[in-house]
């Protein structure tokens, strides 16, 4: 009987040169709601700001549950693993449903411990490729808010021109909590490293999840500090692969996150210079200064780790409301390490290049050909 399966030609094709095969998609979901009591207790926290851990749990244990059900299935079907594991939250009538998709991949060979990998299976051959073992797929999460209380102080405080240090912090705990969670979640697998970590933001009932997720695995050459505390990257696959080939590996994924003001008199100076042609030197001067800041504290977290560089470094910048904006800088801090090399001398074409979806508009006014334009 025909295989149904979620991957590409490509990924077929990085599936054969590690061995392995394609296999049928599969699913996995958890419809739940906070219920009456629950939404009460996160409703009084959110006045506080900071995480709700309500909201928190009741995320994690739907994901947790839709996860478990997929890896079920996948192991039903005989699969050696389960690559390119997808996470989404669905809302229908007051619930959510959470649900895991990805394929299944069966060993050619010996099989050995069953795994679940985050990333594609391009990506996940250029991990493999790299010495990384996958394990599992591990995530951390946090829901959090502002919180009435801190949205008080912080609106004082907008009155003056610079970093509003109270909702810094929030930002920042709460980034780092789910970072911690995915670390004690993969540690807890056996790893010693979670690699193709991608973060993603989601509004939910009221407040905002962020979500960590990344593939826990295992490197013979790490060193044993690493079993109690793994090294975490948000370098792409083929990144990954490249520092590898060049000797380094990841020493953790390094975050910075301000809050600023541009006050209540900036405020008004740039808003009449909007009125003429040219540059808003308050805003230039502020957003600069902020951009600057975070990749220092960057620069000064990986020193402090004795790492040599820091790459893939990538600045974010949001409005918040309130005049406040958010400046947040993320990447992987990197330092030479014996032992690492890859097995191959170069990615094949089909470990890079990225798949073209053929459904151009989800409005159902689609095309499927290749080189439509939507």
């Amino acid at each position: 009987m025909a295989k149904v399966t979620g991957l590409s030609g490509n990924e077929i094709f990085c599936l054969a040169l590690k061995n392995y095969s394609a296999g049928e998609i599969v699913v996995g979901n958890s419809v739940n709601s906070m219920g009456f009591l629950g939404g009460i207790g996160a409703g009084l926290k959110n006045m506080l700001g900071g995480e709700i851990t309500q909201v928190t749990a009741a995320i994690h244990e739907g994901r947790a549950n839709a996860f478990e059900r997929m890896s079920k299935e996948a192991r039903q079907e005989g699969a050696a693993g389960v690559a390119g594991v997808s996470s989404e939250l669905r809302s229908f009538s007051g619930s959510t449903e959470f649900l895991f998709v990805g394929s299944c991949v069966h060993a050619k060979g010996l099989a050995g411990r069953f795994f679940t990998s985050a990333g594609d299976a391009q990506e996940l051959y250029c991990h493999m490729d790299a010495g990384y073992v996958p394990l599992q797929h591990a995530f951390g999460n946090i829901a959090y808010s502002m919180g009435v209380g801190g949205g008080i102080m912080g609106s004082l405080k907008t009155l003056v021109r610079g970093e509003i240090a109270e909702y810094s912090n929030i930002f920042n705990a709460t980034r780092h909590k789910a970072l911690e969670r995915l670390v004690a979640q993969a540690k807890a697998d056996g790893a010693n490293a979670v690699v193709g970590i991608r973060t993603t933001i989601l509004p939910w009932m009221g407040t905002h999840e962020m979500l960590m997720a990344g593939t826990a695995s295992r490197h013979s050459a790490l060193p044993a500090s690493a079993d109690s505390n793994p090294v975490t990257s948000d370098l792409t696959g083929e990144e990954l692969w490249a520092m590898t080939s060049l000797g380094y590996a990841p020493v953790k994924l390094l975050m910075s996150t301000s809050i600023y003001s541009l006050g209540v008199v900036g405020g008004f100076m740039a808003a009449f210079k909007s009125f003429t042609k040219g540059e808003i030197s308050d805003l230039t001067t502020l957003i600069h200064d902020a951009r600057e800041i975070a990749i220092d504290r960057l620069k000064n977290e990986a020193d402090a780790l004795g790492a040599e560089e820091v790459v893939g470094v990538k600045t974010y910048i949001a409005e918040i409301g309130n005049g406040l904006v958010e400046f947040m800088a993320i990447g992987t801090a990197v330092k030479k390490m014996p032992g690492f090399s890859v097995q191959t001398a170069a990615l094949p074409a089909q470990a890079i290049i990225r798949d073209k979806d053929t459904w151009i508009d989800g409005d159902f006014g689609f095309s499927l050909d290749r080189g439509a334009n939507s």
